[in-house]
């Protein structure tokens, strides 16, 4: 029976770093989820092919008015702390392959030099939401999110032409936020597309939230490596994937 098995701690990985291993029905590992610092984790884990990550935006959550009184996502954001942005030395060419990457508008000017300085060649990408919030806050209304895919030579995008879009329109799953509470879930459309479009078999996130990536992953027949330092988030993902898992036709 597909299952996480919790094995407590992966001595391989780093002391003290909780880590869920899922099978499929075959008993083959397809995910292996690891509780704690990306910053620590990510290196340990070797090559990847694609690193495929929504790391935290650099947000202003100021404002917002009787909106913000209306909608709390933006409070939900900062209770979380994610909004302040993360560090570049997360994305590593010499382990992966390749890297897709969301970011803030104002995160692109730090994010895109340093994908041309390290990769071969990188896309500009963006997911348009089919309900933007009823906002502009002296600035442009948060239609659309941007995400990088770079990539080095035998990396780069695959699919069929129909997939090589560089923007996808695509509605919040709101089931899943009420099932899972988190703010920033990103719509399976999105990520079905993302893996679609990257190469090769290890797919790693190093910032996997309640594990958006992976069940995309997974559903391509991918390997999954899952990085999340939140435990409710953790055990959200390892919930997710699980699932993910005992769906497969094969399975």
């Amino acid at each position: 029976m597909t299952a996480a098995n919790l094995i407590g701690v992966d001595h391989a990985a780093g002391d003290d770093i909780g880590v869920a291993i899922i099978r499929n029905r075959a008993g083959d590992i397809v995910a292996r989820l690891y509780q704690g610092d990306a910053y620590a984790i990510r290196p340990r884990l070797g090559f990847m092919d694609c690193d495929v990550m929504d790391p935290p935006y650099l947000l202003k959550t100021s404002g917002g008015g009787r909106y913000r009184k209306a909608r709390k996502v933006i409070d939900e954001i900062e209770a979380n702390g994610i909004e302040k942005g993360f560090d570049l030395s997360i994305i590593n060419p010499l382990l992966s392959g390749a890297v897709v990457c969301f970011c803030h508008n104002d995160q692109l000017h730090e994010l895109l030099p340093a994908l041309a300085g390290q990769f071969h060649r990188y896309a500009l990408l963006d997911w348009t939401k089919k309900t933007p919030q009823p906002v502009a806050n002296k600035h442009y209304r948060p239609d659309r999110e941007f995400f990088a895919h770079a990539w080095n030579k035998g990396f780069h995008p695959q699919g069929e032409l129909a997939d090589k879009g560089r923007s996808i329109t695509a509605g919040p799953d709101r089931a899943l936020k009420k099932r899972f509470g988190h703010p920033t879930i990103k719509p399976p459309a999105v990520m079905a597309k993302i893996m679609r479009n990257v190469a090769g078999e290890r797919i790693c996130d190093p910032f996997m939230g309640t594990g958006s990536t992976g069940v995309a992953a997974i559903e391509e027949g991918k390997q999954f490596f899952g990085i999340e330092r939140e435990p409710r988030w953790f055990e959200a993902a390892v919930t997710r994937i699980t699932e993910a898992v005992k769906g497969l036709r094969n399975e």
